[in-house]
């Protein structure tokens, strides 16, 4: 059980990171769940501060 919740968080975080590397506003988070939502969050998050970097 513990590992299908990890991929599911890890499955979060890297989509909240795609959809920021693409540009998307976080408001368009998917998830409904609290961790879900702050896996996909903190994703986006990195991100965003990647794309800084990288320009």
């Amino acid at each position: 059980m513990k590992r299908q919740k990890r991929d599911r968080m890890e499955r979060a975080h890297q989509r909240g990171y795609q959809a920021g590397i693409a540009g998307r506003s976080k408001e368009m988070c998917p998830y409904q769940t609290i961790n879900q939502r702050s896996q996909w969050l903190g994703g986006w998050r990195e991100a965003i501060g990647d794309r800084v970097l990288l320009a």
